[in-house]
């Protein structure tokens, strides 16, 4: 088949590759004029602005990396090669785990820490090495080309338009425009919709800086916390390659006061050595590989549906990664989502050319139904992660306790969470692992909360909550007293 995908970032890159190694012709369409850089520092200073999360902290998941391995060990060993590193689990316990033994299935919990710039760079290089994927930066698509299918009366996409007013046709056009795609918009342009969406705002403004480690110097032991949410402010910090890590704060959306002050690279730094995860990182061991702070608004869990009872809304059109479903970025997961979601699409294409109406109407609704089974969960459970942390964040705002009703279910929650899993993550090898599978998307999102045996070691921690010393904050408890210690 003739296939196209517009977008050029990840879950672009990865469709094209999976399409390309299954036969077909694959033209990737990048708005954003980028030529290959030559090295991973280069690739860092790549023109992305259509894709402004490249500036920010990202994970690369299990999920993500076990299906590479399975699937395309060479895109892992040239981000090796290019400098990204394996993060395999048990490699960096908490001095106080108790009784760890490897399982075998442990191997499945390895992460890669890397940049996005990095792990887009070499995807690209992968792909530009098939041979069979051409590439088309500078113009964006503004459209779609389509035709009626007579055999199932529903509009065909047949190509698209591009920015400079030519066309080109495709058998398949795959849309990974991103979560901020037009396509809702190009199909209504041809009488199609409206496009149904769910929209959940995240309720944070993210906010990050990437450092480099000077020559000589390591990274802090990273057998200890590496992110945390205190309410007014959530932040974490992830080890990239080639020495670099990157730290990310996020505040309230509704907080200006604190979005603001953090937007400058000075109060920046200082208000990440105040927060117990990052402060060894900023000891004077890095120093920062850009000027400023990126700031990104504008966060939201939106879910499309372009499959509605059983139909899809066009033929020849598969939207995948965040065009189609897109969360919080906090969670580390768009990545791993995106390539996954490539994934499920070239399963759902393996040893099929549909060419037909009919051919095409099944591979869109077989390719819903899989990213309704297996993504969908995440986006929901996001939602929902999001609805109570806003509530604490506004909260905290308004100078109020969120824990104060005591009779409030949630407010029993978030003590099993703070006084029971927190500190059993540090010392339960069996507490630490089903977290871990859950968070690397190896698990359900509701598996470690329906496991018995795991739920029932948390709460037997929980009930010892008056026996031990109080748990460590992970920064101020309070905002004023955060703000009091930021420079002015």
């Amino acid at each position: 088949m003739q296939v196209i995908v517009v977008g050029g970032g990840v879950s672009g890159l990865s469709s094209a590759l999976k399409l390309s190694r299954q036969g077909h012709a694959v033209t990737v369409i990048e708005r954003d004029d980028t030529p290959m850089p030559a090295s991973a520092d280069e690739a860092f200073e790549w023109d992305r602005r259509g894709a402004p999360q490249v500036r920010h902290s990202h994970a690369f998941l299990a999920r993500l990396v076990g299906l590479l391995k399975a699937n395309e060990p060479d895109v892992v060993e040239a981000l090796m090669a290019a400098g990204a590193a394996e993060l395999r689990f048990g490699d960096d316990l908490p001095p106080t785990m108790e009784g760890f033994e490897r399982e075998a299935a442990d191997d499945e919990l390895t992460m890669l820490t890397c940049r996005r710039t990095t792990f887009e760079w070499v995807l690209r290089r992968v792909v530009l090495d098939e041979g069979r994927v051409r590439f088309a930066t500078g113009v964006g698509v503004n459209g779609l080309t389509h035709e009626r299918d007579a055999d199932t009366d529903l509009v065909r996409v047949t190509g698209v338009t591009l920015e400079d007013g030519t066309e080109r046709a495709a058998d398949l056009v795959v849309v990974a425009s991103g979560r901020r795609s037009a396509l809702p918009e190009w199909l209504e342009a041809i009488g199609v919709g409206p496009v149904r969406e769910f929209v959940e705002d995240t309720g944070i403004v993210y906010a990050s800086r990437f450092y480099r480690l000077k020559k000589g110097e390591k990274y802090p032991p990273r057998n200890g916390p590496i992110g945390g949410d205190l309410g007014y402010i959530k932040y974490g910090v992830f080890v990239g390659d080639n020495d670099t890590f990157s730290i990310t704060l996020a505040a309230p959306t509704d907080d200006g006061e604190l979005r603001t002050r953090l937007a400058d690279p000075a109060v920046f730094d200082h208000a990440c050595r105040q927060l117990v995860a990052t402060e060894p990182y900023l000891d004077g061991r890095a120093e920062p590989i850009h000027d400023g702070v990126h700031v990104m608004a504008g966060l939201l869990n939106r879910h499309r549906e372009y499959v509605v009872d059983g139909a899809p809304l066009v033929l020849g059109m598969l939207p995948v990664g965040d065009a189609v479903i897109c969360t919080n970025p906090l969670y580390g997961r768009g990545c791993s989502t995106g390539y996954w979601g490539a994934h499920l699409m070239s399963q759902t294409l393996a040893g099929r050319e549909p060419r037909t109406g009919r051919e095409l109407f099944d591979v869109a609704v077989e390719y819903d139904a899989a990213i309704s089974n297996e993504i969908k969960p995440w986006y929901e459970s996001g939602v929902q992660q999001d609805a109570e942390a806003r509530r604490v964040a506004a909260a905290l705002l308004r100078g109020d306790d969120p824990d104060g009703d005591a009779s409030d279910p949630k407010t029993m929650m978030r003590s099993v969470l703070r006084e029971g899993l927190l500190p059993a993550l540090r010392s339960d090898p069996v507490v630490l692992r089903a977290f871990m599978r859950n968070m690397n998307l190896l698990s359900s999102p509701d598996a470690l909360m329906k496991d018995s045996e795991v739920m029932n070691r948390v709460f037997m921690v929980w009930q010892d909550r008056e026996n031990r010393p109080q748990e460590i904050p992970m920064g101020p408890k309070k905002r004023a007293h955060f703000l009091e210690l930021l420079p002015t």
